[in-house]
């Protein structure tokens, strides 16, 4: 049976979303059983060792001794603070609002381009980075309830703070290293910081049951290892602003799993606050699409097909 290559591209990129999208679905399970730290830890050093096995087969190339701080770096922001923090953060609200709030990172990525590339943005940016920020402290209001803020979901922030900052610093190795190779060294770097929360780890494992443990091996394999290699394939079969757009379906998909998986309640309140979120992050999206149809630089710009991952 032939399938053909656009239908290829489309079920990728729908793997790709669910398997993002069992992310805090999947952390929330894996928190019963360990702590933020060994969490992170365990869910990366397997998909370490999946990614090892394909940098073997796939014959990626090395690194340049001299980028090797600099991977490091890349894997202290996207892998060992990104999930740690989020790890955390989880603690305090549900799986649901943390797909939310980890969507933000492209707010982030637009903060941290003006105030430390000195890139210009927009008025309209501006007015999309403010309106994000609303919607997150709306989203993590509705979860609980005013008096009942979760300071821990501030983390979450943090951990979106934390990628974008990676998207950024990632852009200085974009033309030496190819999508899977970057990744590789990522996941490896990150993964090595990590270890760090390596004392009692294995006991943990023991004491864990097994529920706990078959959600870490699904978030080891699928988000942290499949879903890169699939989102690979899609971004080198599609343009990056165009398969970026799909991203949107993540949070939604996420508060259906929750609310399947997890039981938890599907808030109205929430459901605004993430479209506040959402909306001001794919009005961002738009507004370089549009100057780019009328042959205009868009200021600011930042592509957002790396950006986005839970």
């Amino acid at each position: 049976m032939n399938i053909s290559p656009i239908l290829k591209t489309v079920l990728a990129g729908a793997f790709v979303i669910l398997c993002w999208a069992y992310s805090p679905v999947g952390i929330h399970i894996g928190l019963e059983g360990y702590g933020p730290g060994h969490l992170a830890l365990l869910r990366f050093v397997i998909a370490s060792v999946f990614m090892a096995g394909v940098a073997l087969v796939m014959k990626i190339s090395l690194p340049r001794w001299r980028d090797l701080p600099w991977l490091l770096v890349l894997g202290f922001f996207a892998i060992a603070l990104h999930h740690v923090s989020l790890n955390y953060g989880q603690q305090g609200v549900s799986a649901g609002v943390a797909s939310v709030l980890a969507q933000s990172a492209p707010i982030f990525s637009t903060l941290i381009a003006f105030f430390w590339l000195k890139e210009p943005v927009s008025g309209w940016r501006w007015f999309c980075v403010g309106l994000g920020l609303f919607g997150a402290l709306l989203v993590m209001g509705a979860d609980r309830g005013l008096a009942g803020i979760e300071p821990r979901g501030l983390l979450i922030l943090l951990a979106a703070f934390s990628w974008g900052l990676y998207f950024v610093l990632q852009r200085r190795y974009s033309g030496h290293y190819g999508v899977l190779t970057t990744v590789c060294y990522m996941v490896w770097s990150g993964t090595l910081l990590l270890t760090v929360y390596a004392p009692g780890l294995a006991q943990a494992v023991v004491q864990a049951t097994w529920r706990v443990n078959i959600a870490v091996l699904v978030l080891g394999l699928f988000p942290s290892a499949l879903a890169y290699l699939a989102w690979a394939y899609v971004l080198a079969r599609t343009e990056v602003s165009r398969a970026a757009i799909a991203m949107y379906l993540i949070p939604p998909l996420a508060m259906l799993l929750a609310s399947l998986v997890l039981h938890e309640p599907l808030r109205p309140e929430v459901l605004l606050g993430a479209c506040v979120v959402l909306g001001s992050v794919l009005a961002m999206q738009w507004e370089g699409r549009w100057r780019k149809g009328r042959g205009a630089p868009a200021a600011g710009q930042i592509s957002r097909g790396s950006a986005q991952r839970p």
